[in-house]
């Protein structure tokens, strides 16, 4: 079994799991933090209810986003910034898809019993009814970015975007070749120099 749970991401002179937006997530710990006043706080939890990142963002003045990792199969990417908004994608689509019950990328179903075109989860909805395709979430990350004060390039955001889950790097003999969904989301972070690896 994989893990379940948020990496929360802003910028502020005062820890982040102080502040109101956050409040339905006591308990968080703070991960890293990085040049700029950057935060990583995570909240290990398979219940929803961290927390909306407009309100963080309204509340710091400044970028926030949060991951919340799926089973370390998947992330999904909630961010907001206070001039450009909010926008929502997700790392390591084909597993997203699978969890939604919607076909892989390679077209295979994703769940047992679903039928349909490329794309299509139950009900009609695809996986880009819920989340921005790669090159859309790419622009608004590029936006996000800009906002926090950072130049990034949208070739290796979408790389990023689209990529599957790399191996975990701890050593220990369990955790050696496993995919993590966690790699990408600390890539993505490092991409929008945020967090550098």
């Amino acid at each position: 079994m994989g893990y379940w749970g948020y990496f929360v991401v802003g910028r502020d002179e005062r820890p982040l799991a102080e502040r109101d937006a956050l409040a339905g997530a006591r308990g968080m710990t703070l991960r890293t933090s990085a040049p700029g006043g950057w935060q990583v706080w995570e909240y290990p939890s398979g219940d929803g209810g961290i927390g909306n990142m407009n309100d963080l963002a309204r509340e710091t003045g400044a970028p926030a986003l949060f991951g919340y990792v799926m089973d370390s199969a998947c992330v999904v990417v909630e961010a907001a910034a206070p001039e450009s908004g909010a926008w929502t994608t997700c790392l390591a689509r084909s597993a997203m898809a699978g969890y939604l019950g919607a076909p892989a990328a390679d077209g295979t179903d994703g769940a047992d019993g679903v039928e349909g075109a490329e794309g299509v989860v139950q009900n009609g909805l695809t996986l880009e009814d819920y989340f921005l395709e790669p090159r859309d979430a790419a622009d608004r990350a590029v936006e996000w970015a800009a906002e926090a004060g950072h130049a990034v390039s949208v070739a290796e955001l979408v790389e990023v975007l689209t990529a599957d889950p790399g191996p975990s790097p701890l050593p220990a003999p369990l955790e050696r070749g496993h995919l993590l969904a966690e790699n990408l989301f600390f890539r993505l972070l490092d991409r929008l120099g945020v967090v550098p690896l």
